[in-house]
């Protein structure tokens, strides 16, 4: 079995109030003739973070937009996707009321981006999520912020914002969940993070000799355990990604066992080869067939 975690639908609504996004974004039939042509079985459906709430009036208008929209796609399509809520981050209390609706519409995850107008996911706001997420085994997505992420207050280009700033977004989103403790206080939350956790698996030897540095110095505070032992805790997605040593160097960090396929589609096309990628690995092949939908698919029967 094949289970794309990672892809993406807007609705019309949202793609007019949004700058980037067109009308390939909503075009559920050509998602489904392109998984029933690349042996996809079944696609999780994930915000990918857009400035739609500036012109719509807030982040509560669009979650229920986009969450509305997405039930009925869920509706139609109940073996072909599962649907990621996302929530009116900035009340506890309204992003509980909508998890629990969203849940009721159908839903088995939720849909975060790496952060919010500079606030981050380690922020208390945030964990009445995970609270719930851990009670009840739902998984979080976490997709990187395209709007203002890490670096654009100073450095605003076409290529660069996307290629270097949104993978460090979600980099320093994971720092900040590793050393607020959350990783560790939440420890069974099912943190999925796009783009390989963004460039995390190459700094897990300086995470462990920097901290155990500072730690004799007592210039940080004590996690508990080196941070590798709470980031080999998240799960990342490949993202379409056919890079081989991207491929190493998260097994290297996470084991084949929190490595999801994913294709980012509809912006990337190249689907078979993302596939081939994980193929062509040299592991097992359970573990690649775990990479290609067998772990997403014991995270799913888990929510």
């Amino acid at each position: 079995m094949i289970i794309d975690s990672h892809s993406h639908w807007l609705p019309k609504e949202i793609i007019e109030n949004a700058h980037f996004y067109h009308k390939g974004w909503s075009d559920i039939e050509s998602q489904i003739k392109m998984m029933s042509k690349a042996g996809i079985d079944e696609a999780i459906l994930s915000y990918p973070t857009s400035d739609a709430h500036l012109k719509l009036g807030g982040f509560n208008k669009v979650a229920k937009i986009y969450n509305d929209n997405v039930s009925e796609i869920l509706k139609r399509y109940p073996k072909k996707f599962v649907g990621a809520a996302i929530l009116p981050v900035g009340n506890s209390k309204d992003i509980l009321d909508e998890l629990k609706r969203a849940m009721d519409l159908g839903f088995q995850a939720i849909s975060l981006a790496s952060s919010y107008n500079g606030i981050y996911l380690d922020e208390g706001m945030f964990l009445p999520i995970y609270k719930k997420a851990q009670e009840d085994n739902i998984p979080i997505f976490v997709h990187s912020q395209i709007l203002n992420p890490i670096g654009s207050e100073r450095v605003q280009d076409p290529l660069l914002t996307p290629v270097i700033e949104y993978v460090f977004d979600t980099t320093i989103c994971i720092g900040r969940l590793l050393m607020s403790g959350i990783l560790r206080d939440y420890a069974k939350v099912k943190f999925i993070f796009a783009y390989f956790g963004g460039v995390i698996p190459f700094l897990q030897h300086r995470f462990d000799a920097t901290y155990e540095m500072l730690r004799g110095l007592n210039m940080v505070k004590d996690l508990k355990g080196n941070p590798t032992q709470f980031l080999k805790q998240i799960y990342v997605d490949t993202s379409g990604d056919k890079t081989l040593p991207n491929f190493l160097a998260a097994l290297d960090l996470l084991g084949p066992e929190h490595i999801l396929w994913g294709s980012d589609y509809p912006a990337k096309k190249d689907i078979p080869s993302s596939i081939q990628a994980v193929k062509d690995l040299n592991i097992s092949e359970e573990d690649k067939e775990n990479i290609l939908g067998g772990n997403l698919e014991r995270i799913l029967k888990g929510a």
